[in-house]
């Protein structure tokens, strides 16, 4: 089961559209993760449009329309692996102790809100992965993405995405 990854996508905003190399990844995915600060609803729409399972919450940037068609915090289960998808941990130190505390009962957490891509694992055994922002870089090199793979009841094939810079900026 192929995964694809985003968060802070921020549209209109930071982008006029997402990037091309992030949707030609849908048609490749079984399962879009989303976590969120989407911004506008025109973005929720074409990845319900275009994804074939799509797992989303609403961020700290998303308004009421989006806050009422997502949840806070979302759950799936792919594979026998258990997924959460928050937008908001907070500071980056002290991260894995307090989302293994919050979320005892998952394998893996997405999250975004920082824009900066992150994969580590806490203690207790919970993987957290942020995938950055395909269209909001901040402090980053690059925007980013990731995907990974559901296979035999784990995660595998966690890959980072660097986009190419935008013309006209980041």
């Amino acid at each position: 089961m192929r995964l694809l990854l985003m968060s802070d996508t921020h549209l209109p905003r930071r982008a006029r559209e997402l990037p091309a190399p992030l949707l030609a990844e849908l048609p490749r995915s079984d399962v879009v993760f989303h976590a969120g600060d989407w911004v506008d609803a025109a973005t929720l729409d074409l990845l319900e449009s275009r994804s074939r399972r799509l797992v989303g919450v609403y961020g700290n940037n998303d308004g009421p329309e989006l806050r009422a068609r997502l949840p806070e915090v979302a759950y799936a289960e792919l594979g026998g692996v258990r997924f959460g998808v928050v937008h908001e941990t907070g500071p980056a130190q002290g991260r894995e102790a307090r989302c293994a505390a919050r979320f005892p009962d998952l394998d893996v957490l997405v999250f975004g809100h920082s824009h900066i891509p992150w994969d580590t694992t806490a203690p207790s055994g919970l993987r957290l992965l942020n995938p950055g922002s395909p269209t909001d870089r901040r402090r980053q090199p690059y925007c980013t993405y990731l995907t990974a793979t559901v296979a035999d009841g784990a995660l595998t094939d966690v890959e980072l995405h660097r986009l190419p810079p935008r013309r006209g900026g980041s």
